[in-house]
């Protein structure tokens, strides 16, 4: 890796002490910067040209608005996280080709995907007792809300081609138990929603869909979001398509579902504080009808994902267009690339770009990961199983089945850098990294 060493004014945050001093990663642009100095004090940017896994895309307009929502005073949940809730609805359904047929859809803006996962659930009435089908090949969230209610995350496995919930094997799972089942669509690929929709109708299940990789995304011709789902949690977290930061929506079409997920949104209150404190009449009084959450998003939040929104389509053509780039470069190399929508209205997000290595690779997935970082690229994985961590595998017990797919994939499986920003040089550099540890 080369480095080059620039003067430069006060460090950020994310410390640690080397040597006396104080160290920072940081995002510089397109490249990846260590910033080295004095907590306090003027210190020096190392910066290099190592790519990293991922950065968030955000400029100057994301800026401004930010700058201007605590200009106004209105730093917490207010008037740019109702329009970002409106225009994130208004996005969906006018991208639908039918919007007659979703005047009852509504949003609702939340500081969290995890906390629109664990809203929703609790909306629909899941609860001690209650079950809830997730594949095993997620993030701890998923399965992690479950449990804040009381209930039981039943993890099956995957289908080999995409990652995705393997519905087969969420058949075998159910039982007069099963309140719900909770799809992640992996990567931004969406699961298949019309045998999904089928399975709840023969189950009696409710269907809560994690689309926190998978904006902005159509399934068949649907934005995902629309449909027959009870709710559908997207993310805005720093690595997705679009970000706030932190932060998440929750989008459905049943009225008294958004109601209960709005009032334990923030505290169990029964009247929105944004409307409270907007009233020209004295407002002061509130009832707390239940014991809430602190789940909103606040405006500051909000001002900067209204402006990611409009960004949002072009921000994942440029996803596309690097995951068609690096499906050329590497059709010729012992890699399983990721899995394609397989009909022509379906797209994918590309918030992941997933190779798998083969008996054919010369190198194991860990030393790849390693070999790729000594070429000046960060890689990743995507995900540990479920039931490989410690938690879930004692909760699943001993005589849990075995989730054979997940296991095989997790051994092989790599996330090669993929982000809206950036460069054509970024992009060669990681094609030629790729190309050189597998050759």
């Amino acid at each position: 890796m080369k480095a080059v060493v620039h003067e430069a004014g006060s460090v950020g945050e994310r410390s640690s002490c080397l040597s006396g001093e104080w160290l920072w990663v940081v995002a510089w642009g397109s490249l990846l910067a260590l910033a080295v100095g004095a907590p306090q004090g003027p210190g020096r940017l190392i910066v290099t040209d190592f790519v990293p896994f991922a950065l968030p895309d955000v400029g100057d307009r994301e800026i401004d608005a930010v700058v201007e929502a605590m200009r106004s005073g209105w730093l917490t949940t207010g008037p740019n996280a109702a329009a970002f809730e409106r225009e994130f609805v208004d996005d969906l359904i006018g991208s639908s080709g039918t919007p007659e047929s979703n005047g009852s859809v509504a949003a609702l803006a939340v500081n969290s995907a995890t906390a629109g996962l664990h809203l929703a659930l609790e909306a629909i009435g899941v609860g001690p007792g209650d079950e809830v089908i997730v594949p095993t090949w997620t993030f701890t969230a998923t399965a992690e809300v479950v449990r804040y209610l009381g209930a039981t995350p039943v993890i099956v496995d995957v289908d080999p081609a995409t990652l995705n919930i393997d519905l087969a094997a969420a058949e075998a799972a159910v039982t007069d138990r099963t309140a719900a089942i909770m799809p992640v669509h992996f990567a931004g690929l969406p699961v298949d929603r019309a045998a999904l929709a089928a399975f709840a109708e023969r189950h009696g299940v409710a269907v809560v869909e994690d689309a926190a990789h998978a904006h902005p995304v159509h399934s068949d011709g649907i934005p995902v979001g629309l449909g027959a789902s009870r709710a559908v949690v997207f993310s805005f977290y720093a690595t997705k398509t679009m970000t706030t930061g932190e932060g998440g929506m929750v989008v459905s079409a049943d009225p008294a579902l958004i109601d209960r997920m709005k009032t334990m949104r923030l505290h169990g209150i029964s009247r929105d504080v944004f409307d409270r404190y907007t009233s020209t009449a004295p407002s002061w009084h509130y009832e707390v009808v239940a014991p809430g959450f602190k789940d909103n998003m606040t405006d500051v939040a909000a001002a900067m994902g209204r402006v990611q929104l409009t960004r949002s389509d072009a921000m994942r053509e440029a996803r596309t267009a690097i995951a068609a780039r690096y499906d050329e470069a590497f059709a010729d190399l012992p890699v399983r690339l990721p899995a394609r929508p397989s009909t022509r209205d379906t797209t994918h997000a590309w918030h992941l770009y997933v190779v798998r290595l083969t008996d054919g690779t010369p190198v194991d997935r860990n030393t790849f990961i390693e070999r790729m970082a000594q070429e000046g690229v960060g890689c990743s994985v995507h995900f540990i199983p479920l039931h490989h961590h410690t938690y879930w595998r004692e909760l699943r017990g001993a005589d849990a089945p075995s989730l054979p797919v997940a296991d095989h994939e997790f051994a092989r499986a790599v996330s090669l850098p993929i982000f809206s920003s950036m460069t054509p040089v970024q992009v060669d550099k990681v094609i030629e990294a790729v190309r050189s540890v597998l050759q």
